[in-house]
């Protein structure tokens, strides 16, 4: 199975799995309080938003008041509740007078809950997955205090910006930066300001406000890279290197007497000293030597580098030290509440760059095949889990804005009715439904759009 075919059906499953439970809830508080659930659908059974467009099932059956079902248009998925105004806009029921099975008979509370029950579900997976996945695997991060010789540029905007191979970080908006995995996330904060140190001196580097915008342009993912040492993995046929005498395995320690700690270091000498033959020291075998090697007119010297697989085999090789954290089940469970807040609390922070035109974040937009990419292309149960717990997070999130049709839309009517003591009027409520979906629709379709522009313009 090739690798895109991999991530469609981690990502089907996970998309499945959410839906299910999602609406589950919903489910669970609505037969909590005796309201009738007349459908369980996992997918539409419609062209969402318009109910009466394609009205089919690839499958159904009724046990009970429920029809449970696989819809056909794989966006999503509903619980039809009695006496409510839902994405169905089944008006023929809300015309007649409320049923005491109704949704619209129940006391505020009762519709409130039922109304937050996928929500509550969705952050309760969070919890439970992230805290079994740090159970059975544990957590590794990688202390930015390993990184002796700092980072690595990887992308030419990290040099645009100001930054250089070798530099330091120390910290962003005068919080310390502790580990590497969070050096990404960091600079998408406002205006933010990065101390580094380079060279022994200490430098600070301003982010413009527009860089989501200016790393969408670039088509880049990670600016830095964590520093390898040149290492030879295979000679070509023909080289300065084969000539010299190299070897799989020599890491080259300095060129013509300066020292060049990382494969970017070394890569840089080669290019100051295009065509010329320098003295490499290299280790092998424990032992040093210097080789005359002659560089190309490009600045090659004719053989691969060698790089790590991952981050474990890195440390195999002794370059850094991964800090593991083992935990206990019952430690799990706090330890997986705090690492879903922390995934909330960057996704909210990216949310709010997407809002702001300024940063130009809502470039980066994608649908469903941007969420398939976050899957690896090869299977990893580790990270098949830990992206379905940060979906679930997000579901939970976007569900809970303030929009008709989403479940917010609900709970903002209902909340109103509470403090009130006064309903909201179901034609009211029904208008604000049609034009929230409406928008929720324009949203769907540019956000997929946006996809299917990248594809193309490739």
């Amino acid at each position: 199975m090739s690798g895109v075919w991999v991530q469609v059906v981690q990502f089907l499953m996970a998309l499945s799995l959410l839906i299910v439970l999602h609406e589950g809830g919903h489910f669970f508080f609505a037969r909590l309080f005796k309201t009738r659930v007349e459908k369980f659908y996992l997918f539409f059974d419609f062209l969402f938003p318009f109910s009466n467009i394609l009205p089919f099932s690839l499958f159904k059956k009724k046990i009970g008041d429920t029809v449970w079902g696989i819809g056909w248009f794989p966006l999503g998925g509903y619980v039809k509740i009695a006496g409510m105004v839902d994405e169905s806009m089944d008006k023929e029921q809300l015309a007649k007078p409320p049923e005491p099975w109704e949704f619209r008979s129940k006391k505020a509370w009762q519709r409130l809950l039922i109304m937050l029950g996928g929500i509550i579900v969705n952050v309760l997976l969070a919890f439970i997955i992230y805290a079994m996945v740090l159970f059975a695997w544990g957590q590794d991060r990688l202390p930015l205090s390993e990184l002796k010789n700092g980072i690595d540029v990887s992308d030419s905007l990290a040099y645009k910006l100001g930054f250089q191979d070798g530099d330091k970080i120390v910290a962003i908006n005068g919080e310390k930066l502790k580990y590497y995995d969070d050096l990404m996330l960091s600079l998408f904060r406002p205006d933010a300001v990065v101390e580094i140190e380079r060279k022994g001196e200490a430098k600070t580097i301003n982010i413009p406000v527009n860089f989501a915008e200016q790393l969408i342009n670039t088509k880049g993912g990670r600016l830095f890279a964590i520093p390898m040492p040149a290492i030879v993995d295979s000679l070509l046929p023909v080289g300065g290197a084969r000539t010299a005498g190299m070897k799989h395995g020599d890491r080259i320690l300095a060129v013509n007497g300066v020292q060049t700690p990382s494969w970017n270091t070394t890569r840089t000498a080669f290019q100051e000293n295009k065509g010329k033959i320098v003295q490499l020291t290299i280790l092998r075998d424990g032992s040093n030597l210097t080789l005359p090697v002659q560089l190309s007119d490009t600045g090659t010297a004719g053989f691969s580098q060698w790089r790590p697989e991952n981050i474990e085999e890195g440390q195999k090789m002794g370059f850094y030290k991964v800090e593991h954290t083992s935990y206990g089940f019952f430690q799990a469970f706090p330890a997986g509440v705090g690492l879903a807040i922390d995934k909330l609390n960057a996704y909210v922070q990216q949310f709010r760059l997407i809002l702001n035109p300024k940063t130009g974040a809502y470039k980066g937009l994608g649908g469903f095949d941007s969420m398939r990419k976050i899957y690896a292309p090869e299977w990893d149960w580790q990270h098949f889990w830990l992206v379905t717990a940060f979906l679930s997070i997000v579901l939970a999130f976007m569900n809970l804005l303030p929009i008709p049709g989403l479940d917010g839309g609900y709970v903002v009517f209902t909340l109103i009715e509470m403090i009130t003591g006064r309903k909201v009027n179901e034609k009211v409520v029904e208008v604000a439904t049609t034009i929230g979906l409406v928008l929720l629709l324009g949203l769907m379709l540019y956000a997929n759009g946006m996809d299917v522009f990248r594809w193309f313009k490739k």
